[in-house]
């Protein structure tokens, strides 16, 4: 097995590393909000505090802690999902930033994916995004680089943040922001966004659904839900050889491209490696159950990683534009697609939506439904 090393997590301080908050947060104060007392928020310099309440936000290394526990009428089973999956990131962050020294670095990687590389051609300009669930923040590191917009990313997981902020501030990215927080209770008004990204987050959540909708709400009408999650078919092959791995171990590691070369790159496929075959909670999730939602909740269907209905993706892909949700035998074949395929990146497909017009997010779900 691939060794844990005890202080994979630890991430040091360095001097290009600001102890300052982004100025971005002094900017766009409005939309931010205390979850713990649903307060307005004042940011003076480094200091940010809840109005009228009072109350002091921490900020450690210049990322603010938003972070509070789930509310009164949630589960037990929430809560300790919640600590077990903030104490697992916090011990090895993934992704990690090995083999990126560059801003271009970065760029060269996220654009090789067709579904980062669509995303930044196509967001609309001057939108503002809410990545939730950001981990390391490659993602809203890349899309910061431009100026056409304003991102705004979170996780539970101080370690993670200090990796994503620290490239952020090495490398000049001044249109990204990074706040600690609970996915359940995100530190910004409703209807604050125009995009929202989740991309493999919530199905290591309690509550997947209940997630899904803590994070609808924070989208203006009329704004964009793009939600990854691991397949209930294509994730299969992975849990397979999860099994594989801890019944014999190195011998089978050339089953996974990239545990082939571990030797060489022991940090990165270490964190690669624990995040896939070690994690302590995920959850599978099939295309007509993320339709139910869209459904329940008033979002319109526009598109998915792979097409829903079967067809070819193409790098040419208009993510925005509405696409056919075909019939559940058509989805169910494209889920088979993937998992015949070999369950490609672990198994993750992604739903994008539009919230309708006059829609207000329930903050309780009527029914909850799975795979």
């Amino acid at each position: 097995m691939l060794a844990t090393n005890s202080n994979a997590g630890a991430v040091p301080h360095t001097a290009a590393m600001s102890q300052h908050v982004s100025s971005l947060l002094a900017e766009h104060a409005a939309i931010i909000e205390d979850p713990a007392t649903g307060d307005g928020v004042r940011v003076d310099g480094n200091r940010i505090v809840a109005v009228p309440s009072g109350r002091g936000i921490d900020v450690v290394d210049g990322i603010p802690n938003f972070f509070v526990p789930a509310d009164h009428d949630a589960s037990t089973a929430i809560g300790d999902v919640t600590d077990m999956v903030r104490a697992f990131y916090e011990e090895t962050p993934f992704p990690n930033y090995d083999g990126f020294d560059s801003r271009e670095s970065l760029a060269t990687k996220a654009r090789r994916g067709v579904f980062a590389a669509l995303l930044d051609q196509q967001l609309p300009h001057g939108c503002v995004v809410f990545e939730a669930g950001c981990g390391t923040g490659q993602l809203s590191n890349f899309l910061g680089m431009s100026w056409e917009r304003t991102v705004f990313a979170g996780d539970l997981c101080l370690n993670s943040l200090r990796l994503a902020k620290g490239f952020a501030d090495r490398h000049a990215i001044r249109n990204v922001a990074f706040v600690q927080m609970n996915l359940f209770r995100p530190p910004f008004r409703d209807e604050s966004f125009d995009v929202v990204i989740s991309n493999g987050v919530l199905h290591h959540t309690g509550d997947c659904e209940r997630a899904f909708r803590a994070i609808l709400a924070k989208l203006k009408p009329g704004g964009v839900i793009l939600v990854g999650l691991y397949n209930y078919y294509a994730r299969l092959p992975t849990l397979w050889k999860a099994q594989a791995f801890r019944t014999l171990g190195p011998k089978l590691y050339f089953l996974d491209p990239r545990l082939r070369d571990w030797r060489r790159e022991p940090a990165r496929i270490r964190a690669w490696f624990r995040d896939q075959y070690e994690h302590p909670h995920e959850t599978r999730h099939s295309m007509d159950e993320v339709l139910r939602w869209f459904e329940r909740y008033g979002v319109e269907f526009l598109n998915g990683i792979p097409h829903v209905d079967g067809t070819a993706f193409s790098d040419r892909e208009h993510l925005f534009e509405p696409h056919a949700a075909g019939t559940s035998t058509n989805r169910v074949a494209a889920q088979l697609a993937m998992l015949l395929s070999g369950g490609q990146d672990g198994g993750l497909f992604i739903m994008i939506g539009r919230k309708r017009e006059g829609v207000s997010t329930p903050t309780r779900a009527t029914a909850t439904s799975r795979a």
